[in-house]
């Protein structure tokens, strides 16, 4: 069987590499700061775990590599103009936006967009950085270094955040989990609860969504869509061409979890629908150092990064995935006293979102 190269060597990509391993797939983070090339076969498959990169001697002999799937779509997702443009395509529902280009002035897009506007760096930025809010009633002006470089957005009092991750086959094979309901601190995926019954009545919605870009980008492997809940509807706010955070729950709570879906897609293995095992819970360990005590705590699985520990860092997630639900909440009971601030709010937030499951 081809090697698999994944372009980027981060956690994602080591995620995907052991996901691999069961099934006999060697695949082969690169990171992107290698200046040298690496010893590539013909038939082997190129994918990567980011939507950007630097121009190096190995991302450049991996991004040309004729087996490099999904080429096109990495820049065209990767800039929220041409993201958006292709929402706007596609007929899919979105915040109503405008770029924002030399002349735009804070009052024009107040005008259209309403008193309170969000601009969105068009390339780079995640987990709340690279954004900015103009607010009318403060006078916010568009700031320096912002023209041509960002888009306009107008401010959506959603409900909820959720998120759809669905894989696609070479084939045109459309495979979907469940809707998980996210809670985002500052910008930042905090926490992630699925599956939930009252979320049902919108699958078949974000599945047509995410199916229709991927149909429509002659996508092969896993995709997310994040999206507001607005009322009974849903309305895309961003989409990752990769596996993503929100999706981390299903290494433990599915049969396929997202990685190993997106391994069987670039290297063409058969795929199937993956079986939900029971109620999960993703938590995000933001800045937090490593305690082996969460070890002790039934049903939770550890995934540490291995990166430094920093402020508002990534460092790792905990999966746990019960099919008893009063033991599900004694494990999460568990471990809150073992989490600073401001991971109180997250459990409760976590405990609601059970409690209110139906």
């Amino acid at each position: 069987m081809s090697k698999v190269w994944v372009l980027g060597a981060g956690q994602l990509g080591a995620m995907l590499r052991h996901a691999a391993m069961p099934l006999g797939v060697d695949v082969e983070p690169v990171d992107i700061e290698q200046p040298f090339a690496v010893e590539m076969s013909p038939n082997d498959v190129v994918t990567a775990e980011r939507e950007q990169w630097p121009e190096t001697g190995a991302t450049v002999q991996l991004a040309n590599h004729p087996h490099f799937l999904n080429r096109e779509v990495f820049p065209r997702l990767a800039d929220r103009f041409t993201q958006k443009q292709l929402l706007d395509e596609l007929q899919i529902a979105t915040a109503p936006w405008q770029l924002v280009g030399q002349d735009t002035q804070a009052a024009t897009l107040y005008e259209r967009l309403g008193d309170t506007v969000l601009l969105k760096r068009r390339t780079g930025g995640y987990d709340g950085r690279g954004q900015f809010w103009l607010k009318q009633a403060e006078g916010t002006k568009v700031p320096e270094g912002w023209h041509n470089e960002a888009i306009a957005e107008k401010k959506i009092p959603f409900d909820e955040e959720v998120s759809l991750v669905g894989a696609r086959d070479a084939e045109g094979n459309l495979y979907f989990y469940p809707l998980a309901l996210n809670l985002h601190v500052n910008g930042i995926l905090m926490a992630s609860v699925a599956p939930l019954a009252r979320l049902e009545a919108l699958q078949s919605e974000a599945e047509q969504m995410l199916g229709k870009l991927l149909d429509s980008l002659d996508y092969v492997g896993v995709m997310a869509m994040e999206c507001f809940r607005v009322g009974d509807h849903l309305m895309v706010n961003e989409l990752a061409p990769r596996v993503h955070n929100s999706g981390h729950w299903t290494q433990a709570g599915a049969s396929i979890s997202q990685f190993e879906y997106h391994v069987r897609a670039v290297a063409g293995l058969p795929m199937a629908p993956a079986i939900v095992k029971g109620q999960s819970v993703m938590i995000n360990l933001i800045g937090v150092e490593k305690q082996d005590a969460w070890l002790s705590v039934p049903s939770a699985e550890l995934y540490w990064y291995g990166k430094e520990v920093r402020v508002g860092r990534k460092v790792g997630h905990i999966n746990l995935t019960n099919s008893d639900l009063p033991a599900l909440q004694q494990s999460l009971q568990a471990l809150q006293p073992m989490f600073p601030v401001p991971y109180p709010q997250v459990f409760e937030w976590v405990e609601n979102a059970l409690n209110n499951a139906t």
